[in-house]
């Protein structure tokens, strides 16, 4: 079978997962990970799809017919090794600000972590106004990192930006 990641967005509506789920049946796909969402009245979305190689150009043909109703991007996923490491889920919750998460993704990235999911939200904070902001990270940690050093930047980096950030 050959690995299919399609990309989606479009704006907002009811019907679009179930075109993409008919096109990709329709053409022998196997729709089996996915991370989909609608943010600021855009649909957009992340799809794994498995198919038999010969039935692969076939389906990208189908799936470009949904122009206009959906944007979607398609490329071969590789053949993944078993990652390494283990995993450690990052929460932040602070007062909304820009930078953010360029902010912990630079600290995570000096120490070799590969994030395996993030997703942030902000959202009114209700008894002292403005906006709050809060992410869960899920990032593997290679076994050559030094966990206390890492522990020790993200505490240093909560305190530069008034974030609190809690490792698990």
């Amino acid at each position: 079978m050959t690995t299919l990641i399609l990309t989606v967005a479009g704006a907002d509506r009811p019907g679009l997962v179930a075109a993409v789920a008919d096109v990709v049946d329709a053409h022998g796909g196997n729709w089996e990970n996915s991370s989909l969402a609608e943010l600021a009245g855009t649909f957009a979305g992340v799809i794994e799809v498995s198919v038999d190689p010969a039935r692969t150009t076939e389906l990208e043909t189908a799936l470009s017919a949904l122009d206009g109703l959906l944007t979607v991007a398609v490329r071969t996923g590789a053949d993944a090794a078993e990652p390494e490491g283990r995993l450690l889920d990052i929460q932040i919750l602070g007062n909304d600000r820009p930078g953010i998460v360029r902010e912990v993704s630079t600290v995570l990235s000096a120490h070799a972590l590969s994030i395996d999911e993030l997703a942030t939200e902000t959202r009114d904070a209700a008894m002292a106004g403005g906006r709050l902001f809060q992410a869960s990270v899920s990032a593997r940690v290679p076994a050559s990192v030094d966990l206390d050093a890492l522990r020790a930047d993200l505490e240093r980096l909560a305190t530069e930006i008034q974030v609190d950030i809690t490792l698990d």
